[in-house]
């Protein structure tokens, strides 16, 4: 029987994801078919509201594409799933906090998945690379989203030449939240997805779509369309209980009740 390449753990609203492919957590289209389907369920279940995604082991977080897998056969352009290659990077309305927990190296499509959560927390000795220019081909979403998220010249440096960082340099240039001792990795992100999980859901949702959908609009538009509530999560926030809830709580000087409706 073929082991599953993915382990879950919920920690009461918190849904921990860990990556289980020795040696290299590498890829392939049914794992990514899995962690699309993985990650869809969490989307949907109401009871979840943060996720973390690590890779098992010390070594690497994710080496990207499954290499044995494409000498198999294997077309890049394979069928990875409703998310995307890796599950997160183009799952539909995925409006809930993404942890990734780098535990090692990030390689690749590895790189790219911890580029599509939203707080990226490094253990020391991490490292990333795009090393997809030495075997002749195209990292398709660190192309697309790199030079968003640093300088253009830094960015392009890591597409062109496939060079290694470690993972205070990541931090340096805007890639990484923070770096931590590795035993405190898994510690670190729990923390911080407790935090979240107690947190506004109904706004982290809202902050998720319109950053999202922002990048692709003016400041005056995507300011119009927040205004007049044109954006699903906006308007849900704006019409629900929770948004009336933390006017009280102010106002009482105490703690919010968040009910996510």
């Amino acid at each position: 029987m073929n082991r599953c390449p993915i382990r879950t753990l919920r920690h009461g609203a918190v849904l921990e994801v860990t990556l289980d492919r020795p040696k290299a957590n590498a890829i392939e289209a049914s794992t990514s078919r899995i962690m699309g389907d993985t990650f869809a369920r969490f989307r949907d279940d109401p009871e979840l509201r943060v996720a973390i995604i690590t890779g098992a082991g010390e070594k690497f977080f994710c080496a990207g594409w499954d290499l044995v897998a494409g000498a198999a056969g294997e077309p890049l352009d394979a069928d990875y799933g409703v998310g995307g290659f890796g599950g997160i990077q183009e799952l539909p309305d995925l409006n809930k906090p993404i942890i990734a927990a780098v535990n090692g190296m990030a390689a690749g499509g590895g790189f790219e998945l911890a580029l599509s959560a939203d707080i990226v927390i490094a253990a020391d000795h991490a490292r990333f690379a795009l090393p997809e220019i030495k075997a002749g081909t195209l990292a398709e979403a660190a192309a697309a989203r790199l030079t968003k998220r640093m300088p253009y010249q830094a960015a392009m440096e890591l597409l062109l030449l496939g060079r290694w960082i470690d993972a205070e340099e990541a931090r340096q240039r805007g890639l990484v939240s923070e770096v931590v001792p590795a035993p405190q990795l898994m510690l670190r992100a729990r923390a911080i997805a407790r935090l979240l999980a107690e947190g506004p859901p109904l706004v982290f949702a809202a902050i998720k779509e319109v950053v999202r959908e922002s990048e692709t609009l003016t400041f005056e538009e995507t300011m119009r369309r927040i205004y007049a509530r044109r954006f699903p999560t906006v308007a849900r926030l704006y019409a629900s209980e929770d948004q009336k809830e933390g006017a009280r709580a102010f106002a009482e000087k105490r703690q919010p009740i968040w009910r996510g409706c």
